[in-house]
C-alpha cells in the first residue's frame, strides 16, 4: 500500500503522522496541512482517463479509489458573456462537498477506526454520510438545530446517526470535536483534515482542463470555512509551478453580509479575524461561519492572488436564486451567493467562473427570514 504523506501544523510546524487518528495539531489545536507537493499531468495525457475527479491521480494523495461514486467532471454553462458557472450541484449527493468527502472516506478505510464523526450545516454531513455508507463505515453526523429538513432526511437515508445540537454552527463544531477526541474515532472534518482540501482542489483542475488548459481571470468562490477557496489556491499553485498556466487568477471570496467575519477582517486590512462576529440568520446558511479556523490561510490566499472579498445581502441572494431558476438552474440559497455577487457586472470585462455548489432541492426557495 502506498505510504500516506504526513500532516503538519502550518502555525508551529508540528508534524502529525497521517496513519494516526489525530485530527488537529497537538500543540495549538489548529487545523493541519498535508506535506504533499504533486506535479499535475499535462492536458494531452489526460485523454482517455476515468471520467471522475480521480483522473487527476498525480495530484491526489490517495490513489486507487474503492468508494468512488463517479464524483467530479461537472459541466460548465455560460450565464452571460464572460461568466461561466460550474454545476457542482450535479454531484452524487448534490453538492461540491463530495470532492472532499470521498477523500476522507478513503482515508478512514485505511485507518480502520471504530467510528467516523462529522459536523456540518448539512451538505458536508450528507456527503460524509453517503461515502461512509459506500465504505461500510459507522458514521455519526452532528448538525445545528434549524438545519434544512431535506438535508437531515438525506443524511439519515444514508444510515448515519444524527446528533442535532442546540445552538449554532459553532456549538455543533465543538460537540463534534469533543466526540472526535474519543478513542477509535476518525474525525471526518472538512475544516481540519487537509485531505478534504486536496479533494476540493479538483474543482480547479477540472476548470483548467475544460477550458483547454487555461483558467479565467477570476475564480469567484463562496467562503464560510474556506475549503473550496483553499482547495482552489492549492490547484492554482500546482498548475503554475508545473508551467501549465502562465498567470494565476484572482480569488474573489463571497460571504453573506449577515455573517461576514472574513470580509470584515479583509476590509480592516487584518491578517486574522477582528473582534467577535455573532451568528445571524441568513439564506446562505452553509457559509454562515462566525469563526473559521483557517481564517489566516484564507485571507493570505486571497491577498496573494490579487483578489478581494465581496458580500451579498439577503435580497441579492433571493433574487439570484430566482434568476438562476429562470435560466433552468435550481440552486440552493447558499449555492447562489457567487452569482448574487457578480450578476450586476461587479467584475467588469474580466472572465470568471463561479461554482453553483448545491441543489435547490436541499433547501427550497429562499423566503423572507
Amino acid at each position: 500500500m502506498t505510504p500516506l504523506p504526513d500532516c503538519f501544523c502550518p502555525v508551529d510546524g508540528t508534524r502529525v503522522p497521517t496513519d494516526s487518528l489525530a485530527w488537529c495539531c497537538p500543540v495549538c489545536r489548529g487545523p493541519l496541512d498535508l506535506d504533499f507537493a504533486p506535479t499535475p499531468a499535462s492536458l494531452k495525457s489526460l485523454t482517455g482517463r476515468v471520467n471522475s475527479l480521480w483522473r487527476y491521480t498525480e495530484c491526489l494523495p490517495l490513489p486507487a479509489p474503492s468508494v468512488s461514486l463517479g464524483e467530479g467532471r461537472t459541466p460548465l454553462v455560460t450565464l452571460r458573456e464572460g461568466i461561466t458557472a460550474k454545476l457542482d450541484f450535479l454531484m452524487p449527493t448534490l453538492s461540491f462537498k463530495d470532492r472532499g468527502a470521498v477523500m476522507l472516506a478513503e482515508l478512514a478505510l485505511r485507518l480502520r477506526p471504530r467510528r467516523v464523526v462529522a459536523d456540518s450545516s448539512g451538505n458536508a454531513g450528507t456527503a460524509v454520510a453517503a461515502y461512509c455508507a459506500r465504505a461500510r463505515l459507522s458514521c455519526t453526523v452532528y448538525v445545528p438545530e434549524g438545519t434544512s429538513a431535506k438535508k437531515l432526511e438525506q443524511i439519515a437515508a444514508h444510515g448515519a446517526r444524527l446528533e442535532v445540537v442546540p445552538g449554532d454552527r459553532e456549538a455543533t463544531a465543538w460537540a463534534a470535536r469533543k466526540a472526535a477526541d474519543e478513542e477509535g474515532t476518525f474525525y471526518a472534518s472538512h475544516v481540519f483534515n487537509p485531505y478534504f482540501l486536496h479533494g476540493t482542489k479538483t474543482y480547479v483542475h477540472e476548470v483548467w482542463e475544460e477550458l483547454g488548459g487555461r483558467l479565467p481571470e477570476v475564480l469567484v468562490v463562496p467562503v464560510g470555512n474556506g475549503t473550496l477557496l483553499l482547495g482552489a489556491a492549492l490547484a492554482v499553485a500546482e498548475l503554475h509551478a508545473a508551467g501549465l498556466i502562465d498567470r494565476r487568477p484572482a480569488l474573489y471570496a463571497v460571504q453573506s453580509a449577515a455573517v461576514a467575519p472574513l470580509a470584515r477582517a479583509w476590509h480592516d486590512g487584518a491578517d486574522d479575524l477582528v473582534g467577535v462576529t455573532p451568528a445571524a440568520p441568513t439564506f446562505a446558511e452553509g457559509i454562515a461561519i462566525p469563526h473559521p479556523p483557517r481564517a489566516r490561510q484564507i485571507l493570505r490566499a486571497v491577498r496573494e492572488s490579487g483578489g478581494t472579498f465581496l458580500t451579498v445581502t439577503e435580497d441579492q441572494i433571493r433574487h439570484a436564486q430566482t434568476d438562476l431558476a429562470s435560466q433552468g438552474l435550481y440552486v440552493e440559497s447558499t449555492g447562489v451567493a457567487c452569482w448574487a455577487a457578480v450578476r450586476e457586472n461587479t467584475l467588469g470585462p474580466r472572465t470568471a467562473v463561479i461554482p453553483l455548489c448545491g441543489a435547490g432541492q436541499k433547501s427550497g426557495p429562499a423566503t423572507p427570514l
